[in-house]
């Protein structure tokens, strides 16, 4: 098999490599959604040091493609090629305070950890990423925000490990943050950061979270196997909004629907494949188009290769 073939040669041109590789490894495992093909590899590294050895050592010409937890992504049935580098919470995802108002979190880190590292140091201003249902890699790469305030309003920089295993430091400005959208090269692998707060009483900062976490549970299928926001919103209108004026709550292609509860979630409602998953968000975008004129665009990432026979046609206006 592919993945077997591939991990042999990596094991070849990696010897001293003390992360973890495996072959054929499920994807479907490590996604909200529960779905998708496997990976022909997938390697944990062990820490920042091990991720850079491997880089520089591996081809070019060999695919890599860098996952967090697995909440936005949606991994296609025929699975992934090349190597998929998923970042441990034990290399990746200690939380420390730095200084005063700084905090520096490594990009395993889950969203709601790092509000609550905040809370326990004393530091307002990262409320919101308690309902944020991902991780800090994530949330740099896609400037994820909730409740009016967005990653770029805490970020200070960042470390990442490129393409041919090269450490660099970004500062706030090399982000080029604009709505869920960072200007970083894609082939920059991240790594840790240091965020910024100001000051503020704990019981102030735990009310903020509470309220976050209230509203989170009243109006988001946090129970389901989902992946968070399905559309970005755009220009002047609510994604959820686009798609109930549509008609389209609850509408469902096999066992993936748009939530009853939250219009712009996609769940799984139980043997729904990545298939039936990108085929309902495709035919909402062209009806949400067809009625409106509003061109919704995908927030959730999605990866990998289709299975034969199955692929889905991406909808242009």
């Amino acid at each position: 098999m592919a993945g077997e073939a591939l991990l042999k040669k990596l094991e070849e041109l990696v010897p001293e490599l003390r992360g973890r590789m495996q072959a054929n490894a499920s994807m479907a495992k490590l996604t909200w959604f529960r779905v998708g093909g496997p990976a022909d590899v997938l390697y944990q590294p062990a820490d920042e040091d091990d991720l850079a050895y491997f880089l520089k050592r591996i081809p070019s010409d060999i695919p890599v493609l860098v996952v967090g937890v697995g909440s936005n992504l949606l991994v296609r049935d025929g699975g992934v090629e090349g190597v998929v580098i998923r970042l441990s919470a034990r290399g990746f995802g200690r939380v420390e305070k730095i200084s005063d108002t700084q905090l520096r979190a490594g990009t395993a880190v889950l969203d709601k950890r790092l509000a609550s590292a905040a809370l326990e140091a004393g530091l307002g201003g990262f409320a919101f990423y308690h309902g944020i249902p991902g991780g800090v890699g994530g949330a740099l790469r896609m400037n994820a925000g909730a409740n009016g305030t967005e990653t770029t309003n805490r970020l200070v920089e960042l470390v990442a490990i490129d393409r041919k295993g090269e450490r660099h430091v970004l500062t706030h400005a090399d982000m080029g943050y604009t709505y869920r959208h960072s200007a970083a090269s894609d082939d920059l692998i991240f790594t840790s950061a240091v965020f910024e707060g100001v000051p503020q009483d704990k019981v102030k900062i735990q009310k903020e979270m509470d309220e976050v976490q209230h509203h989170r549970e009243t109006v988001q299928p946090v129970k389901e196997k989902t992946g968070g926001s399905t559309f970005k919103n755009p220009d002047g209108h609510s994604a959820w909004k686009c798609v109930d004026e549509a008609g389209l709550r609850g509408f469902k292609v096999g066992d993936a629907q748009m939530s009853e509860l939250h219009c712009n979630f996609m769940i799984n409602t139980g043997a729904a494949t990545a298939f039936d998953l990108e085929t309902l968000g495709e035919t909402v975008r062209k009806r949400v188009y067809k009625g409106s004129g509003i061109l919704l665009n995908w927030e959730i990432k999605r990866i990998g290769r289709f299975e034969s026979g199955r692929e889905v046609v991406v909808f242009q206006d």
